[in-house]
């Protein structure tokens, strides 16, 4: 069966980095968008960040472009995030997920059909 296995998550300082990992498995995931999404303590999930595992072609939400890269290695089947610059308000449990989507969509958790477990991130001032 389909699996998403998050790892990277820890508590760090505002202004510090963290690297979020997504290993999957189970299926082919090339023809998918790969996404990272996340929930705060009391919120809504939200998008966060999306990969096309074929063009690799991408889209941040506005609150982390240019502090967060999403990626991929196709040879290892993992997506991978990068975040730098991290805020308090960056503090959530951050989840992998896949979608058969097209790009319009990648905003919306509703899209994506395969989720992780998610792991937590929290960015103390």
């Amino acid at each position: 069966q389909v699996q998403l296995v998050e790892s990277g998550g820890g508590l760090v300082q505002a202004g510090e980095s963290l690297r979020l990992s997504c290993a999957a498995s189970g299926r082919t995931f090339s023809g998918y968008v790969m996404g990272w999404l996340r929930q705060g303590s009391g919120k809504e999930r939200e998008f966060v960040a999306a990969i096309s595992w074929r063009t690799s072609m991408t889209s941040y939400a506005d609150s982390v472009k240019g502090r967060f890269t999403v990626s991929r290695d196709n040879a290892k089947n993992t997506l991978y995030l990068q975040m730098n610059s991290l805020k308090p308000e960056d503090t959530a449990v951050y989840y992998c997920a896949a979608s058969y989507s097209p790009a319009t969509n990648w905003g919306s958790s509703r899209s994506y059909v395969y989720w992780g477990q998610g792991t937590q991130v929290t960015v103390s001032s």
